[in-house]
């Protein structure tokens, strides 16, 4: 036994992170497997989340430039729950390598020029605060000052609750730069990845003139265990889900990751004109 013992440990290991068990199906799958499918699970097509700057890499055509990076929150609130803020967003920086909750970025998709805004759920489950807030924002207005076409991926869990109505505000403010880029007449398409929930859906993950989603993802205000909880009834199977929501119209289309580049230049040369817009210059944030 002693012999079959040392034998075990001291014989070939697998390395961890080269199989993984897909959520869906339960199949396990060689990790490069899945990559080489943008992350989807080859078997059943569940969608694995993927990062900003996975997102900006399917998005733009090549090189793009992030703006407004040095943006950092601070505590105005001294908040403290189990841990003091300020140590939670240590954390989140040093696990992320970035200083919030999303990121912007400056591209060309189709020669079309974009900003992109891409959130962070690693970073306190992609939460909203005043940081993402004014980031946003400044997209925004960057789209208007420079033409640009908007696309916000959403993955969040909504309003960071560290921040307090801080947080909360940050829903009327993007919300009014949103109706600005409305008046100027440029595209704002709204993608919604999994999960999508709170402020941030009840805010500008709710105001595109076109929303897409990935399959499966979880699209809400409150979480489906809270209404069950509430209102004491048994929730629709696939409640909150992209596919539920599209059947009562609160999605135009759940597309798969391969196929939602090729419709987002589908709908920026619908929605745009290209003559007008193909040759704008990407200029910096300053």
């Amino acid at each position: 036994m002693a012999l079959f013992r040392d034998r075990k440990k001291t014989g070939p290991q697998i390395p961890e992170g080269l199989w993984v068990k897909c959520p869906r199906c339960n199949q396990i799958i060689w990790q490069k497997e899945i990559s080489r499918n943008l992350n989807t699970c080859p078997k059943c097509g569940y969608h694995f989340r993927i990062n900003a700057e996975q997102r900006f890499q399917l998005l733009f055509d090549g090189e793009y430039t992030e703006i407004f990076t040095e943006l950092k929150s601070g505590d105005p609130l001294h908040f403290k729950d189990r841990r003091r803020y300020p140590d939670r967003l240590k954390a989140a920086w040093a696990k992320v390598g970035r200083y919030d909750a999303v990121r912007i970025a400056v591209g060309k998709v189709d020669a079309f020029p974009v900003v992109a805004c891409a959130m962070e759920y690693e970073f306190i489950g992609g939460s909203m605060g005043s940081v993402v807030g004014e980031k946003i924002t400044r997209a925004i207005e960057y789209a208007i000052k420079n033409r640009h076409a908007l696309i916000i991926i959403s993955c969040s869990g909504g309003a960071r609750m560290m921040e307090g109505v801080l947080s909360l505000m940050q829903m009327a403010k993007i919300s009014a730069a949103l109706a600005a880029l409305d008046a100027a007449r440029l595209p704002f398409i709204s993608i919604l990845t999994d999960p999508t929930t709170g402020g941030v859906t009840a805010s500008y993950a709710m105001l595109g003139d076109v929303h897409l989603a990935e399959p499966g993802a979880l699209i809400g205000f409150a979480g489906p265990r809270v209404i069950e909880q509430t209102i004491r009834q048994q929730l629709p199977e696939g409640f909150q889900r992209s596919e539920f929501l599209l059947e009562h119209g609160f999605v135009d289309r759940v597309v798969q990751r391969r196929d939602l580049k090729a419709l987002i230049i589908k709908l920026l040369r619908f929605m745009w004109n290209p003559e007008q817009h193909r040759d704008s210059p990407i200029v910096s944030s300053s």
